[in-house]
């Protein structure tokens, strides 16, 4: 197994979309750019991973939707823009802020801990989405299997790609996603003797994934098949990077390299249907937002939950001691069933 590591530092894409200084100046319970009045605090606070992935953009547009059906006041959503430490403070932020209960898409596992201590200590419950925190509390986690989306990657290769090359495309190992699609990639690949694994850990940052993959590639020609862990930030810069340098050819051709990717986003939809792209696991965007706030609005009445099958087609599983998870369904989604209007990919303006 050969481990190419990320050969540049990535740079920041992004800002703060929303400063924290601006929270107290915007709610989305009477419209962005509204301004805020003394009955601001109390509102749910939502602190988002970053927002250069269309993947996150998507969660984002949904938030009011479901807000506004649910009755909850919130206040605009923080982008922490990738870094750990901006979110813990970000968090505290929200949390001065008078937040009476926070949802956040964890950038870090362990890092996470120290902002959910912070809110334990104000009975502030807090809802953890797509990436569960290895210490802490939580009201519950909001995620699909991610073990699931490395098996089912590999298992789409294994059946298409009979031996060669495969390259794994991590996302940050920092984060329980990054270690569980990586780990499953791997065991899974086990079954599977005709390929070989070749890893580029990329931390989420496309530039990072671009860069390596240029250099892998110059080496490695013979590639047969690619699996992204992050369509979202990972799909352009992997196609871009394949185009420059020839190897781009659609599904069907000879020398067109099998490509499984993550997220579900309309841009991997249309890959799928040029033929750029084979498969993509379609993680819920829109469960995301919905159950993430349903559930800081259960938790804020009062209501716990038990280990056991849902009402809305989900399985919640024990973590840990203290720490729930609702793993959401996240089909795989191919040239057969890209079109399908029941996928949040198709319907996402």
């Amino acid at each position: 197994m050969t481990f190419i590591k990320g050969l540049a530092t990535a740079r920041r894409f992004v800002r703060h979309t929303i400063s924290i200084a601006s929270l107290a100046a915007f709610s989305l319970g009477a419209g962005f750019g509204t301004p805020a009045h003394a009955d601001e605090a109390g509102r749910i606070g939502l602190d988002l991973p970053l927002l250069t992935s269309p993947f996150w953009q998507s969660y984002n547009n949904y938030l009011p939707t479901y807000a506004k059906e649910m009755g909850l006041a919130i206040l605009a959503p923080v982008n922490s823009n990738g870094d750990p430490a901006q979110q813990i403070t970000d968090m505290n932020s929200l949390l001065n802020l008078g937040a009476k209960g926070i949802v956040v898409g964890p950038l870090d596992s362990a890092a996470i801990s120290r902002a959910l201590d912070a809110a334990a200590a104000k009975n502030v419950p807090v809802v953890a989405v797509d990436v569960a925190p290895t210490q802490g509390k939580v009201a519950m986690v909001v995620r699909a299997d991610n073990r699931a989306y490395g098996s089912k990657a590999c298992d789409y290769i294994g059946a298409h790609v009979k031996s060669g090359k495969v390259v794994q495309i991590m996302g940050d190992l920092a984060s329980v996603n990054g270690r569980d699609r990586s780990e499953a990639f791997r065991a899974c690949l086990k079954k599977y003797p005709g390929l070989s694994l070749l890893e580029i850990p990329a931390g989420w940052k496309g530039d990072v994934a671009a860069t390596a993959l240029d250099t892998l590639l110059t080496a490695n020609p013979d590639v047969k098949a690619i699996y992204m862990q992050a369509g979202g930030v990972y799909l352009a810069p992997t196609l871009q990077t394949l185009r420059r340098k020839q190897m781009l050819f659609s599904a069907g051709d000879p020398k067109h390299i099998v490509i499984v990717s993550n997220d579900g986003i309309p841009q991997e939809f249309d890959a799928i249907r040029r033929g750029d792209i084979d498969a993509t696991m379609s993680q819920p965007a829109d469960l995301y937002a919905k159950y993430g706030l349903y559930y800081i609005k259960a938790a804020l009445a009062g209501q716990t939950f038990k280990p056991g099958a849902t009402d809305h087609g989900s399985n919640i599983i024990q973590l840990s001691p203290g720490i729930l998870e609702d793993q959401l369904p996240a089909p795989l989604v191919t040239k057969s069933n890209v079109d399908d209007t029941s996928l949040w990919g198709n319907t996402i303006k």
